[in-house]
């Protein structure tokens, strides 16, 4: 979701920390802003192929020159960067992958038919250059490859490194859907918090869509998520959801590793292990270098002031408007979100054996069922298109079809 500058961060932008204590208060005042649930943001991102052989390296030629002025100036320094036609940001990734940020919104009518307009319009601009959009959360064709030469990306890339392989992954070869809502009043944040975090198992076994990687099936329903929780478990695991969320992040943003050090020159590497909290004990680190620092986590749901949610793997075409419009609507109503909450509970946590086993999990599959049925009600009693919640059913229906298929016992054994 497209945002301003905070306008907390930009009254001290580079001023020194002092201490542990002074940074934690400035994280919780950035990450955790309250009110009322009002406004809707998705952002979008596609791996990118060549239509004429998907398992093709794409290089960054190719992709500046389809992008023309809409180009981010990490991979085109001098391009103008021109936002899409209904006001998405576009983006790449470190590996080409493209990613449209919308502007927040204050209806899910609104959200779907703007950002919809700049996909189709992001779409045709690549198949004139004879690339396509992906269709899945992690890329099946090819070995991570990154095109963007930027010291950020070679930072995190040699951190990585350092871990495994899923890094290289998660950096050039996954694509996800990510959905921003308001963190809500302060009473309710910590209640909204850990309903997104006891619904994610249910979604990504509903919206699972990356079973293949380099060429071979991986057995799993979405191996993306098996990707992500594996980079690097301290930066992408979800923290706990009990006790206060708002204190609990500010502490973890203090012990989590620094990835990189913005200086002079192409080397931003930072020492292994070294914390931010270390690094104010060092001296050193400004408000900014910690606002940066922010985005080099990437755990199921982060908090930037709205609660982003990171859990859903790329979908084909423009199913990407169904888990958009369900936590919308799940979360558009306090009395709602604690429903999801006690519906969602018997498998909170179970974030590896959704992405693994998904909808055969009979737990997971009952959980889905119920919330599901209950977000199809919601979007059909908001005026919603009708046409959106028969979709849901339908998509529900095929993956619970599926699953039976391929479950012991099942029709195909």
């Amino acid at each position: 979701m497209s945002i301003s500058t905070d306008p907390a961060a930009a009254e001290f932008p580079t001023s020194r920390l002092r201490t542990r204590a002074e940074a934690e208060a400035y994280v919780a005042s950035v990450c955790f802003k309250h009110g009322p649930p009002r406004l809707l943001g998705v952002e979008l991102e596609w791996t990118v192929h060549h239509r004429s052989d998907p398992g093709h390296a794409l290089d960054a030629a190719t992709l500046i020159s389809a992008l023309g002025p809409h180009a981010p100036p990490s991979l085109a320094p001098e391009s103008p960067h021109r936002d899409l036609p209904n006001g998405s940001v576009l983006t790449v990734e470190p590996g080409g992958q493209v990613e449209i940020s919308s502007l927040p919104a204050t209806s899910l009518t609104a959200l779907l038919g703007n950002v919809e307009a700049d996909a189709r319009y992001l779409s045709r601009r690549l198949d004139e250059a004879g690339l396509m959009l992906g269709e899945h959360g992690l890329d099946p064709h090819r070995a991570p490859n990154r095109i963007l030469r930027v010291p950020r990306y070679a930072a995190m890339e040699a951190a990585f490194d350092r871990v495994g392989l899923n890094g290289r992954l998660m950096m050039c070869s996954t694509a996800g859907i990510q959905v921003c809502l308001d963190a809500g009043e302060s009473s309710r944040v910590a209640a909204r918090w850990s309903a997104l975090h006891a619904l994610g198992p249910v979604m990504i076994a509903v919206f699972g869509n990356s079973p293949r990687l380099i060429g071979a099936d991986t057995g799993w329903e979405s191996a993306r998520t098996r990707v992500l929780l594996d980079t690097d478990p301290p930066r992408t695991l979800p923290g706990p959801t009990d006790g206060d969320p708002v204190r609990g992040w500010a502490r973890r943003m203090l012990d989590v590793s620094v990835l990189c050090q913005r200086r002079d020159g192409d080397d931003w590497s930072a020492p292994g292990e070294l914390s931010f909290a270390e690094w104010i004990r060092r001296g050193g680190p400004t408000h900014d270098d910690l606002d940066y620092h922010l985005t080099t986590v990437f755990p199921p749901v982060r908090p930037r002031g709205y609660l982003e949610v990171r859990y859903l793997d790329a979908q084909p075409g423009t199913d990407w408007m169904l888990p958009t419009a369900v936590l919308a609507v799940l979360f558009s109503d306090e009395s709602v979100v604690d429903e999801v909450a006690a519906l969602a509970a018997p498998v909170a946590g179970q974030w590896m054996r959704a992405a693994e086993h998904g909808l055969r999990d009979p737990a997971l599959a009952g959980a889905a069922r119920e919330i599901l049925d209950l977000a199809r009600g919601l979007l059909s009693d908001s005026g919603q298109s009708p046409e959106l919640a028969e979709r849901l059913a339908d998509h529900l229906a095929r993956r619970l079809a599926a699953a039976e298929s391929r479950a012991p016992g099942g029709r195909s054994r």
